[in-house]
């Protein structure tokens, strides 16, 4: 039987050994893998190519050296991030403060409002619009562009929002009672001013969802021209501020999430026409809540006896039951915004009704205030006249604007 023959075998020799073909040496080679992303982020910038994923393969020297202090500084933002957030909420908080200030200074600094109002709309429409809302923001800011309008964007409104809120702390301080309902507003008004500076809950949910942040902005809204509206129209009723307030939010509010071109309709006209009626009623419901700003008592006083020019013969929070025969009150109300209101005064024994009338204007008041004047009549006082008492000065629709206590004791 014949042999299959075989193919000859060759032992491998230095010199038939074929050299493997290499990629040659980059300097991007030996770059770690945080480098490496680092170089591939560096050679996007500039260009709206999303995500970067090529690392350049040839870089000078002067680009190996900027990209590792670009991976240094960016290391430092990973460990340190937080504590850099809550150093921006501190500047938040500082820069707060000196809007307080600012607005303490004097009414008439209200009128700035309506810029700031107006520049709030325009950023949080433009915003929204651009960047959409929930994870549909993620898939709009991927470049460096984008993120960058992103970041200036969000920026403003920080600084729109703190802006508004701290600015109106002061006034509406004043304005509330801390043992009334209207203190509730007030608390609203300073939580949210608290709030718009820590950042983690700004950026999480008031910038990342439209319905929240245009909530919020609508009670700035509010309580924006419940405060400016008696600037530019002086001497109007504080109803009619109130309910004109509430009316121009919701006007504003629905424009934010429905197009103009849509109000034409008649199915959106008449919704919006709905809205702005509830908002209305609602304000004019819960107008015991509101403080009546900018108007606010300074100065309040009672006392058993009248001096012959009208003023008390002395300031008394308490007193024995056998000194009162009857007793007077004084306030001083600053009325920046004009005197639109008939105030009143309510005498109050253990928080029940006991007068109500109208007050007299005294003499002397304060620049930019009226004296109110009243006198509990002795018919009008219990028999069981110990324990706490309080005159409230309301307007005419109920609206508390300041109270002043005292006590009669056994």
């Amino acid at each position: 039987m014949a042999e299959t023959p075989q193919e000859p075998k060759f032992e491998p020799t230095d010199a038939n050994v074929v050299p493997v073909a290499t990629e040659p040496a980059t300097p991007t080679a030996s770059l770690s893998p945080e480098l490496q992303v680092a170089a591939a982020e560096l050679a996007q910038v500039g260009d709206d190519m999303g995500e970067p994923s090529n690392v350049p393969r040839d870089m000078s020297p002067g680009d190996l050296a900027t990209v590792k202090r670009f991976a240094r500084l960016r290391a430092f933002f990973a460990k340190h991030g937080h504590l850099l957030w809550w150093l921006h909420s501190a500047y938040a908080m500082t820069f707060g403060a000196f809007v307080m200030m600012y607005a303490a200074e004097g009414y008439e600094r209200a009128r700035w409002m309506v810029v700031l109002l107006c520049a709030g709309w325009l950023v949080i429409v433009l915003f929204f619009r651009h960047f959409g809302q929930g994870r549909g923001q993620k898939d709009k800011v991927t470049d460096t562009k984008s993120k960058l309008r992103f970041y200036v964007m969000t920026t403003a409104l920080k600084n729109l929002y703190q802006s508004m809120l701290f600015f109106l702390v002061p006034f509406y301080w004043k304005a509330a009672t801390l043992d009334a309902d209207n203190r509730f507003f007030l608390y609203l008004l300073g939580l949210l001013a608290l709030l718009s500076t820590v950042d983690v809950v700004f950026d999480q949910v008031l910038m990342r969802y439209k319905a929240p942040a245009s909530i919020v902005y609508l009670f700035i809204l509010f309580a924006c021209l419940n405060l400016v509206l008696p600037a530019i129209f002086p001497d109007t009723r504080t109803l009619v501020t109130l309910l004109a307030a509430a009316a121009l939010a919701t006007v504003v509010f629905f424009t934010m999430h429905v197009p103009f071109k849509n109000l034409l309709k008649p199915a959106w006209f008449f919704a919006l026409m709905a809205a702005v009626g509830a908002a209305v009623f609602v304000a004019y419901a819960g107008r015991r809540g509101i403080p009546p700003v900018p108007m606010y008592v300074s100065v309040g006083a009672v006392g058993p006896t009248l001096l012959p020019d009208g003023r008390l013969s002395m300031h008394v929070s308490a007193l024995h039951e056998s000194l009162i025969t009857e007793m007077h009150a004084l306030t001083d109300v600053v009325t920046p915004g004009g005197r639109g209101d008939n105030l009143l005064h309510v005498w109050r024994h253990r928080g029940l009704e006991v007068q109500r009338g109208a007050s007299e204007p005294a003499a002397d008041p304060p620049p930019g205030s009226v004296r109110l004047r009243s006198t509990l009549r002795s018919f009008h006082i219990p028999s069981d006249r110990t324990g706490p008492w309080s005159i409230d000065v309301v307007t005419e629709d109920d609206q508390l604007v300041g109270r002043v206590e005292f006590e009669v004791i056994q």
